[in-house]
């Protein structure tokens, strides 16, 4: 799939996030900074789980995959792979959490999120910010948008490494809708200060679990 394709989204409103160059300026600062420090602090971590991933499941352990980034821009996301998928399955099941090929350590870093921080490369490229809405795959942005009111809206922002939506618990199967809701709210107040605050509170998500 082509990684430039931009999905039709319907006319979005005006974007809620503030169009002053100097707020753009120190939101893309805020992410090359984090994303740089986040990955001199956790090379030790990737470096070891990446470790037990090529011994669980053999060569190739960074996962790629088409998501859909802010105005429907496709861009190739990063992971940690957790098992081995079937060419494409990947791109249209929705959740593998109880697929019989996810082994201990794939396991462990989908509950430990240790499978995302490879995704701070996505940030330091610019597909994708520190805090935003989650990007999804194209297929499912296609059958949400066509099917929940203001899913599409979420896509007028940056989508983020976490984001409102992951700090309220609004992740793997919970409700659509919810999270389009949170995404739309977050889209709608997003300040600097936000920012920071989800930023805290996933730090402190994780180091309690």
């Amino acid at each position: 799939m082509n990684d430039t394709a931009t999905l039709q989204l319907p006319a979005l409103p005006a974007l809620a996030l503030p169009q002053q160059s100097g707020a753009r300026l120190v939101k893309r600062a805020m992410d090359v900074a984090g994303a740089l420090i986040g990955l001199l602090l956790v090379l030790p971590i990737l470096l070891i789980a990446a470790i037990a991933v090529r011994i669980e499941g053999g060569p190739g352990v960074i996962f790629r995959q088409t998501r859909v980034g802010q105005h429907g821009r496709h861009f190739t996301l990063y992971k940690l792979r957790s098992l081995k998928p079937e060419t494409g399955e990947g791109d249209v099941k929705w959740n593998i959490d109880n697929d019989a090929r996810l082994g201990r350590v794939g396991r462990f870093i989908r509950a430990t999120a240790i499978d995302e921080l490879p995704q701070l490369v996505n940030v330091l490229l610019g597909d994708m910010s520190l805090v935003g809405p989650r990007p999804e795959r194209p297929h499912f942005v296609d059958q949400f948008s066509a099917t929940i009111p203001g899913y599409a809206a979420r896509h007028r922002v940056p989508v983020g490494l976490t984001g409102l939506a992951v700090v309220k618990g609004l992740r793997g199967d919970t409700s659509i809708a919810d999270r389009a809701a949170v995404d739309n709210d977050y889209a709608d107040t997003w300040t600097i200060g936000l920012d920071l605050l989800i930023i805290v509170r996933t730090a402190l998500y994780l180091i309690k679990h």
